[in-house]
């Protein structure tokens, strides 16, 4: 495949045969520095501006060139479509990439308004200014409000929402230099550039770019998050990162669910407490499938035996039971329901502490006794819930501050500063800095992608 190649010509080569004096240069392209297209003394720069003001339509480019004094954003020191312009162009050209048909942008209309502006003048180059911020403004909703994965969002906040074009116009020209952002796609998520470039890698088999288009659809699920704290956990390789805006500030090793115990899924919700020396409240389906048979072949010592409590049922004042009034039988066939939880402490299976985030599954990110897990290569053995290597991190970093090591109450609920989201994907193919790392597939989530392209 050619288009790599072809790519560095197109955005290097061509534009200074089409235009002697055009060399892409880095963007200076902050909203409230102009300077590079000065109009004070007049001249091309000065009608380029006034043109822009005449022909801009709509609420998006009139506010967003209002406010920056109708100075371009898309045009190099000498008023000709930038580097910026040029790679604009081919990345909507390879649209299809993002899931996405190219011709939906009418590309043959802007290649032309961008010759024009290459051997014009300055009513060539602001009608190609202005075409280029629309169909920035087009592609960038389009990418973001793609079909992706399909992930349980605990509201619709956590999920990608397509903002206003005039929010896209300015956060592509407070970028240090336009061109990069355009090339690192600076309005998705950081991991998403390094996957949709590898997909035009000739290194990588059609299996693989196929692998990497699925992984693409699960990163399109995340939203961009510029500022603040973030969690995204990767199930397929059973690692957490721990972000803020999007920098990479710290990772662990974690224990995720096994397919035959039940897989984590692709989810999305906030952290808004930790709970300090935490009951481990064990669902109904491990209280049957497993509790229910140990009872019965060791009796209610074994409940004593792992510190479990009895109660009968799920309601705040739920009565505490004696194990041996309850007909475990009955909770074996599924037709008794009792709640049993284990107490802080010892080997408690949610450790020193646990962060929930409300979700219809139950799972929890918490810690574990069991550190020996985080030796295995393969880490999908729980129940479905995230266990962490270093819980003690996580608690510093999300609170501010340690574990307490004086607390005598269970389930001492204790609020975030403010909360977190968490972002629970499944990555089989990811960025490694030098190239894109392939993961194996525990869950058989590629196994569709696999198949086809064996056939």
């Amino acid at each position: 495949m050619r288009l790599i190649a072809d790519e560095r010509l197109l955005r290097f080569v061509l534009p200074a045969l089409a235009a002697a004096l055009i060399a892409p240069l880095p963007q200076a392209a902050f909203a409230d520095d102009t300077s590079v297209h000065d109009a004070s003394g007049g001249g091309a720069a000065a009608r380029i501006r006034a043109d822009i003001a005449d022909q801009a339509e709509g609420n998006d480019l009139r506010s967003f060139y209002g406010a920056r004094a109708n100075a371009p954003l898309w045009l190099d020191e000498f008023d000709r479509p930038s580097g910026a312009a040029t790679l604009l162009w081919l990345r909507i050209r390879t649209a299809d990439r993002d899931g996405l048909d190219p011709q939906q942008f009418h590309l043959d209309k802007l290649s032309k308004l961008l010759d024009r502006a290459r051997d014009g003048g300055p009513d060539d180059a602001a009608r190609a200014e202005l075409a280029l911020s629309a169909a920035y403004i087009a592609y960038a909703q389009a990418m973001i409000g793609a079909p992706h994965a399909q992930v349980l969002y605990e509201n619709a906040a956590l999920a990608p929402a397509v903002p206003r074009g005039f929010m896209l116009l300015q956060d592509a020209a407070k970028a240090p230099s336009l061109e990069d952002y355009i090339d690192r796609f600076g309005w998705m998520d950081p991991m998403y550039a390094p996957l949709r470039k590898a997909l035009d890698d000739p290194q990588y088999s059609p299996t693989q770019r196929q692998v990497i288009a699925a992984n693409l659809a699960r990163i399109r699920a995340i939203p961009e998050i510029p500022q603040g704290k973030h969690i995204l956990v990767d199930a397929a390789s059973a690692r957490l990162w721990m972000y803020e805006g999007d920098k990479i500030v710290d990772s662990m090793k974690v224990v995720v669910g096994s397919p035959e115990l039940g897989t984590t899924p692709l989810m999305a919700g906030w952290i808004r407490w930790a709970i300090e020396n935490p009951y481990w409240e064990v669902p109904d389906d491990i209280t049957r499938n497993e509790i229910a048979p140990k009872v019965l072949a060791q009796g209610v010592k074994y409940l004593k035996g792992e510190h479990y409590q009895v109660l009968a049922d799920w309601t705040e004042d739920s009565p505490v039971l004696d194990p041996s009034t309850v007909d475990w039988k009955a909770v074996r066939a599924g037709t008794l329901k009792v709640h049993v939880r284990q107490l802080p402490g010892g080997d408690n299976f949610m450790g020193k502490v646990k962060f929930e985030f409300p979700n219809g599954k139950g799972i929890y990110l918490h810690d574990t006794p069991a550190k020996n897990l985080m030796k295995e290569d393969a880490r999908q053995l729980s129940h479905g819930c995230i266990r962490m290597e270093n819980a003690a991190a996580m608690h510093q970093w999300l609170m501010g501050k340690p574990i307490p090591t004086d607390i005598t109450q269970p389930e001492d609920k204790v609020p975030l500063p403010q909360p977190v989201p968490i972002y629970v994907t499944y990555l089989t193919a990811q960025p490694d800095g030098t190239g894109i790392a392939f993961h194996d597939d525990p869950y058989g989530l590629d196994a569709g992608v696999r198949l086809a392209t064996a056939d």
